[in-house]
Formats: C-alpha cells, sequence, structure tokens
C-alpha cells in the first residue's frame, strides 16, 4: 500500500500541475501566460480622426494649434492635444509613431503606415469636403492606398539607399498588426441628412458589409492580425449635443444623450456578429473585437473617480452649453483691426479634460483609454494586445 504522505505529495503535485495549466491559457488577461508574445514588426492603420495621425492635414490643410499642444508642442496633424490611442499602441509594441500615407515630408514607413484620415467613412459619400466635412478617403479607398503601398515598397525597397531604410521589409506585410477604428462618421452622415435613428440603422448591415470586404481583401494580401475598435459612445459627445439637440433631447443620468448611445451600440452588436462571420471565412485571420464603447462610457461616467472634469465639455473651443461651436472650432481666428486672434483656445489644464474639441479626446484621455484596452480586458477573445496574432477558438 502506498504511504500516505506519498499519496499526499501526488496531489499536491497534480493540483499544481492543473493550476499551471489553467494560468498558462490566454483567455484570462489577469493571468500570466506562457505564450510569446507575437512582436510585431510594423502597424497598418485603417481609420477615421480618431486614428489620423495626419493624413487629413497633409490633404486639406494642417490641423491648426493649439492641436499638439501638450506633447507635439506644435500641430502634428492630430485632432487632439497630444497623441491618440493609436500612438499608444506604437509606442507599447516598441514601434515609431505611425506617419500618414498621404504626407510626403519627412515620412517614415519602414514599421508601417497610416491610411486613415479625420472625416473617413466606411461607406462612400456623395458630397465633397467642403459640404459635409466628410473625407473622400473612405475606408475601400485607404485600401486601394494600402494596395499600392505594398506592392511599389517591395519595388522601391530594391532600390537600395534611403529606399530600403524608409519602406517596410517584404514579410512585414504578414507579420503586421492591421488596426481598424472607423464608422464613426457613417452613422453621424445619416443625422446630418435628417435621417431618423431607424433610418440610420437600416443601412448599417451595408456599412459593415463594406467594412468586412475590406477586411478579406487585407486577408487576401497576406494579412492575418486584425485588431478592430468598436464605436463609442457619441450621445457624450459635444459635437453630437450641441449639433442635434432635438435628437438629444433624452438625456441620461451622466448628461448623454440616450437615443444616439443607443444606435452606437446598436452599430457595436452588428459589428461584433460581423467579426465571427469573418473568422469563419477567414480560417487563418486572428481577429480582436475591442470594445471601446464601454471603456469610453466608464470615463466619462466616472469622470471625477478617476481624477478627471467636466466629461461633457469641450476643452478647446468657443461659447455654449458644451464650449463647442460648428463654426468657431479649436483654434478658430477671427481678425481684428487687421490683426488675427485666435477664439477658440484650450482650456488651461488639459491633462484633467476629457474631451478636447467637442468631437475627440485629449491625450490623457487617450492614455487612459489604451491602458485599458491593453492587457485584453476589453477584447474578444480576451487575450493582451501583444498577443493579438493568436488564432483562438471562439
Amino acid at each position: 500500500m502506498e504511504p500516505c504522505y506519498l499519496k499526499y505529495i501526488t496531489l499536491s503535485l497534480n493540483l499544481a500541475l492543473s493550476i499551471s495549466a489553467v494560468t498558462s491559457l490566454p483567455n484570462s488577461p489577469k493571468t500570466k501566460t506562457s505564450l510569446k508574445t507575437c512582436n510585431f514588426p510594423a502597424i497598418f492603420n485603417f481609420g477615421d480622426s480618431n486614428s489620423d495621425t495626419g493624413g487629413l492635414s497633409a490633404a486639406f490643410g494642417q490641423a491648426p494649434y493649439p492641436n499638439g499642444e501638450t506633447f507635439f508642442h506644435s500641430p502634428a496633424g492630430r485632432f487632439s492635444d497630444g497623441r491618440l490611442i493609436i500612438d499608444f499602441i506604437a509606442q507599447g509594441l516598441g514601434l515609431p509613431y505611425l506617419s500618414p500615407y498621404l504626407d510626403s515630408v519627412g515620412s517614415n514607413f519602414s514599421h508601417g503606415a497610416n491610411f486613415a484620415t479625420a472625416g473617413s467613412t466606411v461607406r462612400p459619400q456623395n458630397t465633397t469636403m467642403s459640404q459635409s466635412g466628410y473625407s473622400p478617403i473612405s475606408i475601400d479607398v485607404q485600401f486601394v492606398q494600402y494596395s499600392d503601398f505594398r506592392r511599389r515598397s517591395s519595388v522601391f525597397r530594391k532600390r537600395g539607399g534611403v529606399y530600403e531604410k524608409l519602406l517596410p521589409m517584404d514579410y512585414y506585410f504578414a507579420k503586421a498588426l492591421y488596426t481598424f477604428d472607423i464608422g464613426q462618421n457613417d452613422l453621424t452622415s445619416g443625422f446630418k441628412q435628417n435621417m431618423t435613428f431607424d433610418q440610420v440603422k437600416a443601412y448599417i448591415p451595408d456599412v459593415l458589409r463594406q467594412f468586412s470586404n475590406v477586411i478579406k481583401n487585407v486577408y487576401a494580401q497576406g494579412g492575418r492580425s486584425f485588431w478592430v475598435h468598436n464605436t463609442g459612445p457619441l450621445g457624450c459627445l459635444p459635437y453630437t449635443l450641441d449639433r442635434f439637440p432635438i435628437m438629444a433631447a433624452r438625456i441620461d443620468n451622466h448628461g448623454c444623450a440616450t437615443p444616439f448611445n443607443d444606435v452606437a451600440r446598436f452599430f457595436n452588436s452588428r459589428l461584433k456578429e460581423a467579426v465571427v462571420r469573418l473568422r469563419k471565412d477567414l480560417p487563418l485571420a486572428a481577429i480582436t473585437y475591442v470594445d471601446i464603447y464601454s471603456v469610453k462610457h466608464s470615463l466619462i461616467t466616472q469622470a471625477k473617480k478617476l481624477g478627471f472634469e467636466n466629461p461633457l465639455l469641450a476643452c478647446c473651443g468657443h461659447g455654449g452649453k458644451y464650449n463647442y461651436d460648428k463654426n468657431r472650432k479649436c483654434g478658430s481666428k477671427v481678425t481684428v483691426n487687421g490683426k488675427e486672434i485666435v477664439v477658440a483656445k484650450s482650456c488651461k489644464v488639459p491633462s484633467v479634460r476629457i474631451n478636447w474639441d467637442g468631437v475627440h479626446y485629449t491625450e490623457a484621455a487617450n492614455n487612459w483609454v489604451y491602458d485599458q484596452i491593453i492587457n485584453g480586458s476589453y477584447s474578444d477573445p480576451p487575450i493582451p494586445m501583444k498577443m493579438a496574432c493568436r488564432v483562438m477558438d471562439h
């Protein structure tokens, strides 16, 4: 008969092995994992102003000061006082900040490129930039730019010299992280056309069909790791609250417009369903869905507890209940006695504010959001960003 102490040792070893096996699983972001990190050599980003690092500025004129004041100390193509979530993602992966594809001055694409432009939509708009403020560079155009960039990078890198230093290596495209943050403008474009909430919801399936096609096209060209952000709480933006006061009449306990947040959540639920279908259609792809909505909503509704103030008030703006005026946006100037004067200035301490200019977030808010999503707590599957190349069982 086996001695009791040997049974105890055997049971202890089995228990230790079981615990070790559980803590090595990647589906718990709060536990350590034995899986190796992905070591993404590059990032290729598609999106709108939430991740635009200078695309719109390169095409239609620089976002004026005080944009960029906190980190870059001058305009840097971003609609914020400093860095965006995509900047923190690049930094977290040990990569340089992404140069916008459209910027020909001082750009370095050795570790990726940014195809996002402020005002971009998934569905092409039937208006010009001057008519509606929406970028003509919709996500299908961004994919064309990416495809051309991918093909020409391979050709020009072979010439050596500066091309070899400033363009990504061929294998980077298969190993890169492909990030997507777009869809918000597709929703607001409907409201600008006086559509009802139901009418906006009705065209969301078409928006997501076109979005899914771009993912499939990137996959067809070798992309495998996708990081997809859903859209944030539209009803908590000063822009929405000021621009659509009648539609925003239903306000929750935090001052956010309930109908707009409902539409955003509806979009996000359909986006998540689209991601599930994409996983079935693209078996070799690792597609991570990131719940940005929940993170931003928590930030806004718990602002005071988190060290922020006035969550529905734009830091950089001019007048009104929300310090937002669509005709005098952040950095706007007027001429008085032949002298230009900035009338839409920034607040004294942007680091304690959440909203920057009525639409976008401050660097401090972007940094806080990044800190919440980096470990996979708001991801499906729930794995850290550095392991987002893993194809998981769902």
